[in-house]
């Protein structure tokens, strides 16, 4: 029997939050075109301050929560809120365009979870010079900043790791393999992650090794295939696949050669398709964070900030690890299913 997972206070108080919110209403998300939000709230200083969001992609549950969040906290706070980004995480240039944009409108804050760690460094620079306050949500940018809502990676990847190392060892082994599958090369909430991971299954498992780094490009074929040629040919005790993508892709890749039983999968984030792997035994464990609370949050501190507030350097609301033992407490079922604003709805 796995293990209940504990909740520390300032995750409950995040998913209560969560919790709260029913019918947000969707709005437009796609690269070129934005959803303007103005909210009903006083938001005393911050009532009509222009704040724009920048995801990675519009193509994914996680961003579209995201978004959900910045939508429900321009109601929440008057702030007018427009919504942005490119339909690929691996779009930098795109992303840089979309930062571009928002200078010449001359907004009052920018929320961006960066798609590079150094290529939006110049832009942030000159949007910062303008007087517009710039905000990381997710993944950092290595330039200076006035703010970050996000998970801690290292910490959350070193929980990915733990449980790896434990699930390895109930399949009777000490030794072997370990796969990590990863998205993109050189996105700072990525590179933390596999960090933390490799710490964590080092401290209980110093017999496994990490034998490579595969990196798909966030694309699902290109994981599956990936992780398939690991199974097939090697001694694969287990994988980490680092994001929802990496996750889908493994899944996949264990269920082609029935190999729930033999090779652990942990992974991060939560879609659809990781949910029903959850299900199905072909992911065990999949570490969820609260993109909710970094939409939501993210535009709080932004337009707090261009009103002259000083905000935290970093804000954690936590994440979680799900299994098919704790999917269904309301807590983790919150986390799991959270609300969408969808490109084009």
């Amino acid at each position: 029997m796995r293990s209940k997972v504990k909740f520390s206070l300032s995750l409950v108080a995040v998913i209560a939050l969560i919790a709260a919110v029913i019918g947000v209403v969707a709005g437009r998300a796609s690269s070129g075109s934005s959803s303007s939000s103005g909210g009903g709230g006083s938001g005393g200083a911050v009532a009509g301050k222009r704040v724009d969001v920048i995801v990675k992609a519009t193509d994914s549950q996680f961003w579209q929560t995201t978004l959900a969040g910045a939508k429900r906290a321009a109601s929440d706070t008057g702030v007018d809120v427009s919504l942005f980004g490119p339909t690929s995480e691996t779009d930098v240039n795109g992303q840089v365009q979309l930062v571009e944009n928002s200078i010449s409108r001359g907004v009052d804050a920018i929320v961006l979870a960066a798609n590079s760690t150094d290529a939006l460094n110049n832009v942030v620079d000159r949007a910062r010079k303008a007087g517009i306050k710039v905000l990381n949500i997710d993944s950092r940018v290595t330039t200076q900043v006035d703010g970050f809502v996000g998970t801690d990676n290292e910490k959350a990847g070193a929980q990915a790791g733990q449980r790896l190392c434990q699930l390895v060892k109930a399949t009777g082994n000490a030794s072997g393999d370990i796969l990590l599958e990863s998205a993109v090369a050189g996105v700072e909430s990525l590179s933390a992650r596999d960090k933390g991971f490799r710490a964590g299954l080092r401290a209980g498992c110093p017999g496994l090794s990490v034998a490579t780094t595969r990196y798909n490009n966030n694309d699902i074929n290109t994981a599956a295939s990936q992780v398939n040629d690991a199974i097939t040919g090697g001694n694969l005790v287990g994988i980490f696949a680092d994001n929802n993508t990496s996750g889908d892709g493994a899944a996949r890749a264990i269920k082609d050669n029935k190999a729930q039983q033999k090779i652990p999968v942990v992974a991060f984030d939560a879609d659809p398709q990781e949910i029903a792997a959850l299900k199905d035994g072909s992911i065990d464990a999949i570490v969820v964070q609260n993109p909710y609370f970094f939409g939501y949050q993210g535009v709080v501190e932004a337009a707090s900030a261009s009103g002259g507030t000083l905000q935290p350097d970093s804000l954690d609301p936590g994440a979680v690890l799900a299994e098919k033992s704790n999917m269904n407490e309301p807590a983790v079922k919150q986390l799991l299913n959270p609300p969408t604003a969808k490109a084009g709805s």
